[in-house]
């Protein structure tokens, strides 16, 4: 973070105030106006904080008007064609991407964290068979710093990677746990001789009656869509684990929280609610007819995987998305109308003057739910496997901020609209 060369002045009640305008190593400039109400007395008005900067972060830079996305520089195309998950993890956590012996110790100190303590094993007999997976998860998460005492302590540097070491490695156990407490098959312990994403897979739809063989092709793709999934800058769930992190919290409790944020439809369901859109449109040639009730303000209907609160150009993600939608069809057999829907609805809406002059490009939703769906995976689960992939992002933001010095408690005010003072009336001259 640099100053820039310019100041920026603000006129309030014919006083004049300067401000120091930040420069990041790219990106928009940032009028730092942390002192504006101590001078002022005023604050700034920003729901939903589309102008406001609210940390110093160097992992991941997005610029949403030329859809570029960038994990400590990397393209995130480049990531998820040439590297790992793993690798993307250590990346993320460490700052640069690994060498042989560092990626082999890494991944090793990973798989020696997925098994789950007994008692914790037990924790899910408390919930309903039909429980959603995400309400499971943001219990027994929130769960583990009642057994992981050793790596609490938010001081210690050790403490915080023990604890986010274990988060990364336990998360995969968690969500094959409740998916597998969901449709009453016995839950399967991780197999230490396989990958990350390959245990996973093994954790979720193998049996303890037969062996269980990884496809190669799935097991890609799989990890590609926990690469695109890793980070994502300060989107709202995000936000809420740096913002229960400012007070001190545990990192589990933290990343509970985090999970309970990105469980809002608007957030991880998106995906889901694409799948669900294209299903109902169910062929190509019924994809004019919903094109025009989308454009229709009166029509409750609305094209699900298209636009996105950042990016005002093409995903970056939703490419290779697509690639990997036709590797996991191609190594499947798969024969979906779903996907055919999907591509012509591409066509069509990247070619309308209504969504081009409104910037409605896909995103990373608008295929997810195809690809999940087509592995085998319900609709409840999509949620939980962008958590287990997000939860790297999570802690890697959230050691970020910890270890700055500067940091405080995080506290937005308001433009309070109630009443003004006004006394008490007993209730008997009301």
């Amino acid at each position: 973070m640099n100053l820039a060369d310019e100041q920026a002045k603000l006129t309030l009640n014919g006083n004049d105030h300067d401000y120091p305008v930040l420069q990041g190593s790219v990106g928009p400039d940032v009028i730092d106006i942390r002192k504006l109400y101590g001078q002022t007395g005023a604050f700034t008005f920003d729901p939903g904080y589309k102008s406001t900067a609210s940390c110093e972060s160097a992992l991941t830079y997005i610029d949403g008007n030329e859809g570029v996305l960038l994990h400590r520089g990397y393209p995130i195309g480049q990531l998820a064609e040439h590297s790992s998950f793993m690798e993307v993890a250590y990346l993320l956590l460490n700052g640069e991407l690994p060498s042989g012996d560092e990626l082999a110790d890494f991944d090793n100190t990973i798989t020696r964290h997925t098994m789950l303590h007994d008692q914790l094993r037990q924790f899910y007999q408390g919930f309903r068979r039909d429980a959603h997976p995400m309400a499971i998860m943001c219990g027994v998460v929130g769960a583990l710093s009642a057994f992981y005492h050793d790596s609490t302590d938010i001081s210690d540097p050790e403490h915080r990677t023990i604890s986010s070491h274990r988060l990364i490695a336990k998360m995969p156990t968690i969500a094959a746990m409740a998916y597998k407490y969901s449709i009453g098959q016995p839950m399967m312990q991780p197999d230490n001789s396989l990958s990350y994403t390959g245990n996973f897979l093994r954790m979720t739809f193998g049996v303890p009656a037969e062996p269980y063989e990884v496809h190669p092709a799935i097991e890609k793709a799989m990890d590609r869509i926990f690469i695109l999934h890793a980070d994502h800058e300060q989107n709202a769930s995000t936000s809420t684990v740096r913002l229960a992190g400012s007070s001190g919290a545990n990192p589990f409790a933290c990343t509970a929280a985090g999970i309970a944020c990105l469980w809002g439809p608007a957030h991880g369901g998106a995906n889901e609610a694409a799948l669900n859109m294209l299903q109902e449109i169910g062929s190509p040639d019924r994809i004019p007819h919903y094109i025009e009730r989308a454009k229709d303000k009166n029509d409750p209907f609305r094209l699900m995987g298209f636009g996105h609160r950042v990016y005002k150009n093409y995903d970056p993600r939703a490419t290779v998305m697509q690639k990997t939608l036709r590797e996991v069809f191609d190594a499947l057999n798969v024969n979906d109308p779903v996907f055919e829907t999907a591509l012509r609805l591409e066509e069509l809406a990247l070619n309308d003057d209504y969504f081009k002059e409104k910037k409605l490009f896909p995103n990373v939703d608008f295929y997810s739910g195809i690809i999940l769906s087509s592995i085998g995976f319900p609709t409840t689960m999509f949620t939980a496997l962008f958590a287990l992939a997000r939860t790297v992002g999570w802690v890697a933001q959230w050691n970020e901020m910890i270890s700055d010095p500067g940091q405080v408690i995080g506290r937005p005010r308001q433009l309070y609209t109630g009443p003004t003072q006004r006394d008490y009336v007993p209730v008997d001259k009301r």
